[in-house]
């Protein structure tokens, strides 16, 4: 089975200005984010990656960036597979957009957002259901695409935000939406989901340090290890 990494994005100038953000342009890592970035792409420095894959916005973009230019590339820094991808882009917050959560947390809504986001459509924007649809069609798309073209040792990344990763983590988890809230997605973090022909297998979730250069073996058997196994030799 191929594995892929899911990168979320460097802290931007939104995340620390207290704003919902988007799908808003010109919202860019600030220098903390770029620090985790860099940060992030050193630890996936020692991963030969198939590809790398972001949401369209400007903050993912940047971030792929260095996942990139940490992997030793030619002058046109490419991988053999980079694209971006519609289906890992932000909600639609709608009209939520662009306004700060201090204020959002005054809203009915914001609760519902909490407890129950499977009922949740963002007035003027996207149903937080039909956000996890799109997202995990589009990375079981790409994950199935890899494998095939590369094999069951196949390592890529997707570069993505927060309530996405959050979706997408949910989904492999087997957990219901309205249970995503549990999840922690933090800026540069790394989670790891492996999808097996019977069932997917997250690996990590919400990392932001530790060695990854175990991901340059072999492939791993389809089922599951009875009693934990021995761990990432």
């Amino acid at each position: 089975m191929a594995t892929v990494i899911l990168v979320r994005h460097g802290r931007t100038t939104a995340n620390t200005a207290g704003v919902l953000a988007g799908r808003a342009v010109g919202v860019r890592l600030d220098k903390t984010g770029r620090e985790q970035a860099a940060l992030m792409g050193g630890r996936l420095a020692v991963v030969p990656l198939v590809g790398v894959v972001s949401s369209p916005l400007e903050r993912c973009r940047q971030t792929a960036r260095f996942i990139l230019d940490s992997q030793n590339l030619d002058n046109q820094g490419e991988l053999p597979v980079t694209a971006l991808e519609k289906g890992f882009t932000e909600c639609d917050y709608g009209e939520w957009q662009g306004r700060t959560l201090a204020e959002l947390a005054k809203e009915d809504l914001w609760s519902v957002v909490q407890s129950h986001p499977s009922a949740v459509t963002f007035p003027g924007g996207e149903s937080m259901a039909a956000m996890q649809a799109r997202s995990v069609a589009a990375i079981r798309r790409h994950d199935a695409a890899f494998e095939l073209q590369h094999g069951s040792g196949a390592v890529w990344v997707a570069v993505s935000h927060g309530d996405i990763i959050k979706s997408i983590l949910a989904d492999a988890l087997g957990m219901h939406l309205d249970l995503f809230q549990r999840i922690s997605v933090g800026p540069a973090s790394v989670s790891i989901i492996r999808y097996g022909a019977g069932r997917p297998s997250v690996i990590a979730t919400n990392t932001d340090s530790g060695d990854l250069s175990w991901l340059r073996a072999s492939p791993p058997a389809q089922d599951a290890p009875v009693g934990g196994g021995a761990g990432n030799l």
